[in-house]
């Protein structure tokens, strides 16, 4: 009984650390040296690392969570343009105020 009662304690713990949004990419992009296609991912940050997963595709990177001064009506990104190539520099996740930096 107790190791049921430590186990599910456990799995709700390691639930709350880490939160999850939906993000859309309208165009390609870097990520910690991987290209991600356009399409529907799922952002899932623990601490100061973020996960972008959609499908087979996972890139993990660090990442600065920051608090904007209001919330964001939707979700949007911030792309800078190096060597021909968009590197995705930060996300703005929709229906908060999380400014998500990527190192």
């Amino acid at each position: 009984m107790k190791k049921t009662i430590f186990a599910v304690l456990t799995l709700a713990l390691s639930m709350a650390s880490a939160k999850t949004y939906p993000v859309t990419l309208y165009s390609p992009a870097v990520v910690a040296g991987t290209v991600l296609r356009p399409g529907e991912y799922v952002l899932d940050l623990k601490d100061t690392r973020a996960v972008l997963k959609r499908g087979k595709v996972v890139v993990e990177c660090p990442v600065k969570v920051e608090k904007a001064s209001r919330k964001f009506p939707t979700d949007s990104t911030r792309l800078v343009i190096r060597d021909g190539r968009a590197y995705l520099q930060e996300i703005h996740v929709g229906g908060t105020d999380l400014k998500v930096v990527l190192d």
